[in-house]
């Protein structure tokens, strides 16, 4: 009852978080015939603190969570952590170039044991960040992608996957991290408009009747060429097809090909066609039989196919190629060019597109299931509505999934590589000797991507692949919280995966937040300087006003311009809040208690207050099931 004079969250949000931990007021276990609601959190990277978008995610789930929970359903939020193979390796690879050292200079087994202590320590600063942000998680249920479990989880999807024909390994052209040196799937590459050049190059007749030119933004390439291809009904170039060039600098004869794929409106209407080094010419090269040459090594430096140019870095090589062709007046003009050029969402690397022995997954048979489920229950159903077009759009143009990368944080891919014949065995145990007799096997070196493994998230945690007495509980779950920039990375894959492993759809619903802005519209980041952590905001003015903020600004779909000010204004709401609480208790003496409502008989002030509560606790109930937070809040 005696209540300071000032709300203090310094004093109070701590000891309520001990408090629930001590007593483990959020845990759950199954209650057949109780009607449930389950969320399963989108796991954060385990790279180091959560950032603001994290605080508005959580803080979101948490709303619907203590609200169903308060309407006496059986309620589970899971908690967990992702261990973003990536990520989590370029982050500690930057730690140990403090140190004067590569992980190579650790070995393999070596790195991944540091990996693993490090994980340790950052993934217990998450769970204070969490805890401190109010997350009524149920810890006993938190899982880790890379937990024995789980692996077990994504070895068997593998295996299950490969044995149907839906995971096969093959040479195809990927994108290239030369930096990360990986393979990244098409959604795993950023495309920035950049400032370039256009180069129009001059490609000599082998008989001696002039040129052709073609019009490149990356002339170092042209060493790869093994084509010049012309649209088949461009009147330009029709009595030239099957003609014969000589590739400048590498002397190379190469054809003149049609295909469609040729844009005429294009540069001049004839392009350079380089198989190893575009996924357009890839696809030609396969169509007209055409080889295929790779000029660089895996970081994007020239190899032996470039000839002169071999040990050059990619730019340092368009330099000395372009600077080559103008000594011999092949160069017909170079002009200033924006165009969209593909970055590495981890480190900012332009990509390179390469071919490379991967495994894929074929992606259509699995699409079609999920098309017919949403046509068919409207399943999941995605909040706001447009969302659902934009994910139904992805699955009907889907391409197969490029799942292997090359680097030593992840679910190794359960494969092994007969040295003796080249078979390619797939197996959950070592196997000793392959079907020719060669015991000289080496396990695959590739792991699976990241998004493979936590597309099993929702009903991985459950103890898939074991029929646990919480999978036929808690799994579908009931609601997915997530921002719209991963329903293809994430969302999309999830509902395949629920599918084809549970037949099921793991979610219900899908509520579909924006991105966290600054107060100008701007997308925060350290360059501009706007970013804001959570915790810092949490630790000046108290996770109930940053609570309060969000629940106010998140219309859904809607980006949130988030700022301090608005955050000090609530935390002031919040003071108000104590004081009226203070004022109402004072009235009453030490020891006595203050009842809900009256025994007596109310007046018509008393009845007009219930009335007044019971119509704002409908109203609430009515938005929250409306998932308009910010009109509940308000």
């Amino acid at each position: 009852m005696n209540l300071s004079s000032r709300y203090d969250h310094r004093s109070l949000e701590p000891d309520w978080m001990e408090r629930w931990r001590r007593e483990r007021v959020f845990e759950v276990r199954p209650r057949p015939g109780q009607p449930r609601f389950v969320v399963v959190i989108p796991p954060p990277n385990v790279t180091g603190s959560l950032h603001v978008g994290h605080a508005l995610d959580n803080i979101l789930q948490d709303i619907f969570v203590r609200w169903r929970r308060m309407s006496g359903d059986v309620t589970l939020w899971v908690p967990g952590m992702d261990h973003a193979g990536i990520a989590t390796q370029t982050v500690m690879e930057r730690e140990l170039a403090k140190e004067g050292k590569t992980r190579f200079d650790l070995g393999r087994e070596a790195f991944i044991q540091r990996v693993w202590d490090w994980k340790e320590r950052y993934a217990e600063r998450i769970r204070v960040q969490l805890r401190r942000l109010g997350a009524s998680c149920d810890w006993s249920h938190e899982r880790f992608t890379l937990d024995k479990g789980f692996s077990r989880a994504v070895r068997t999807a593998f295996l299950r996957l490969h044995a149907d024909g839906l995971i096969y390994r093959g040479e195809y052209i990927i994108n290239w991290c030369p930096r990360c040196e990986t393979a990244l799937s098409d959604l795993e590459v950023e495309h920035k408009t950049v400032r370039g050049k256009l180069y129009w190059l001059k490609y000599p007749f082998r008989d001696g009747g002039g040129t052709i030119i073609v019009a490149t933004t990356r002339p170092e390439t042209m060493l790869g060429d093994t084509a010049v291809a012309v649209h088949p009904e461009d009147e330009r170039y029709r009595e030239r097809i099957g003609s014969t060039l000589v590739l400048p600098l590498m002397n190379r004869e190469i054809p003149i090909i049609a295909d469609a794929a040729v844009d005429p409106e294009f540069g001049s209407g004839a392009v350079k066609v380089t198989p190893g080094h575009d996924p357009t010419d890839f696809e030609i090269g396969r169509r007209h039989g055409l080889p295929v040459i790779t000029v660089m090594n895996t970081r994007g430096v020239m190899n032996e196919q470039a000839g002169p140019y071999q040990g050059l870095d990619r730019y340092e090589a368009r330099k000395r190629v372009v600077a080559d062709l103008q000594a011999q007046g092949l160069i017909d003009r170079i002009e200033d060019y924006r165009h969209a050029v593909g970055h590495c969402y981890r480190c900012d690397t332009p990509v390179e597109p390469m071919v490379s022995p991967q495994w894929f997954v074929r992606m259509q048979p699995l699409a079609e299931k999920a098309v017919q489920v949403f046509h068919r229950d409207g399943a999941p159903r995605f909040i706001p509505a447009n969302w659902g077009e934009v994910y139904l759009n992805w699955l009907t143009n889907i391409r197969d999934w490029c799942v292997s990368r090359q680097i030593w944080w992840g679910h190794p891919i359960p494969a092994w590589h007969c040295r003796t014949c080249g078979t390619v065995l797939v197996s959950d145990e070592a196997p000793k000797t392959c079907s020719c007799g060669g015991a000289d096997l080496a396990p695959d070196p590739d792991v699976l991507d990241t998004w493979f493994s936590s597309s099993l998230w929702p009903f991985g945690v459950f103890g898939w692949p074991d029929e646990t007495e919480d999978l036929a509980y808690f799994y579908p779950t009931t609601l997915l919280v997530t921002g719209f920039d991963i329903i293809f990375f994430w969302v999309a894959r999830m509902v395949m995966m629920g599918l084809y492993f549970t037949e099921s759809v793991p979610f219900r619903e899908v509520y579909i937040h924006g991105l966290v802005r600054d107060e100008k519209g701007r997308k925060m980041s350290k360059t501009r300087g706007n970013v804001i952590d959570p915790m810092d905001v949490v630790d000046d003015l108290g996770a109930d006003a940053l609570r309060l903020t969000f629940a106010r600004l998140a219309a859904p779909g809607m980006d949130i311009p988030f700022s301090l000010p608005q955050v000090r204004g609530y935390r002031t709401f919040l003071n108000k809040l104590w004081n009226a609480a203070r004022f109402v208790l004072m009235q009453f003496d030490d020891g006595e208690t203050a009842a809900p409502w009256p025994e007596f008989e109310p007046d018509p002030f008393d009845r007009w207050l219930k009335s007044r509560f019971a119509g704002a606790c409908r109203r609430v109930r009515r938005l929250l099931g409306e998932y308009a937070v910010n009109e509940a809040a308000r």
